[in-house]
């Protein structure tokens, strides 16, 4: 893609992988637009614009989209990046209610998005769409599996929609991080339904998952991917970040399951905390 007076719209970008990517485009030429909900904030400046956007409001989306189109008449690049996690919990421990606002906005917020860009994209006859995935886009996530079942949704949408859209210019790429140091991590949803069935091993993989983001990647990692799938003259569908991202991909591909099985319960340390016996469990208020 040509970079040179191409716009770019990022949503999610008041923070973390979000900012960071922003940040990055812009400094290679992009004109770029952030989103979050609250839009433009007094006294932090930025070297791109801010706009509100809620990606769980279908008003909200085409709002902001035609806000873009009115001001610059195309978009070249969208990156699909709101998004949210719950804490380390059991999925039953997960209300449906819950349930339904992670895919709200992390699965729904990217379609939303796509509806309201791809027209736009179509008509130009060109465009790519960036979607923020996970390395849990295509590993399970014991203890999370709320988040791995969006980011896996993303993964299969993403795929098929770049075939759909090959033929009008348009090209749809995942980014895949591993564990990133941002502010999401510091700001997760805790479960509303928790048992006490749960509570030590959920302890356990919450201090495991804090160890590990204790050596995590920064959002600049990422967002130098972005930019590398966004600029590329044959994208690929997938782009891992981070040599631990790729090589997960590459277990997950052509290791025996029973090996991955093993190694993931052995790195969250599943089976060292034996659950209590039956009938004690109860829900906690």
């Amino acid at each position: 893609m040509n970079i040179q007076g191409s716009i770019a719209l990022v949503t999610g970008a008041s923070s973390g992988i979000g900012e960071a990517t922003a940040e990055r485009l812009s400094k290679a030429g992009y004109t770029v637009y952030g989103t979050s909900r609250r839009g433009e904030q007094a006294g932090h400046a930025r070297p791109f614009r801010m706009l509100a956007l809620d990606v769980t409001s279908e008003e909200s989306v085409e709002a902001a989209v035609k806000e873009v189109i009115r001001r610059e008449g195309r978009i070249d690049l969208l990156v699909n990046n709101a998004g949210f996690g719950v804490a380390p919990a059991g999925a039953e421990e997960v209300s449906l209610e819950q349930a339904r606002m992670i895919f709200d906005t992390n699965f729904f917020g990217v379609l939303r998005m796509t509806r309201a860009v791809v027209p736009h994209m179509r008509r130009q006859g060109s465009g790519r769409i960036l979607n923020m995935g996970s390395v849990l886009g295509f590993l399970p996530m014991p203890f999370g599996a709320l988040y791995a079942a969006t980011k896996h949704a993303i993964e299969g949408y993403s795929e098929s929609l770049d075939h759909e859209l090959r033929t009008q210019g348009i090209r749809v790429c995942v980014i895949e991080p591993a564990y990133t140091k941002t502010p999401f991590d510091a700001n997760l949803l805790e479960a509303d339904a928790k048992l006490e069935t749960y509570r030590e091993i959920r302890a356990a993989v919450a201090r495991r998952v804090t160890e590990v983001m204790a050596a995590a990647q920064a959002p600049a990692d990422v967002a130098a991917t972005v930019l590398k799938a966004a600029t590329a003259a044959r994208p690929r569908i997938r782009y891992a970040v981070s040599g631990l991202a790729t090589r997960l991909r590459f277990l997950r591909r052509f290791a025996p399951a029973g090996v991955m099985d093993a190694a993931i319960r052995k790195d969250l340390r599943l089976d060292a905390i034996a659950p209590p016996a039956p009938g004690v469990s109860a829900m906690q208020k």
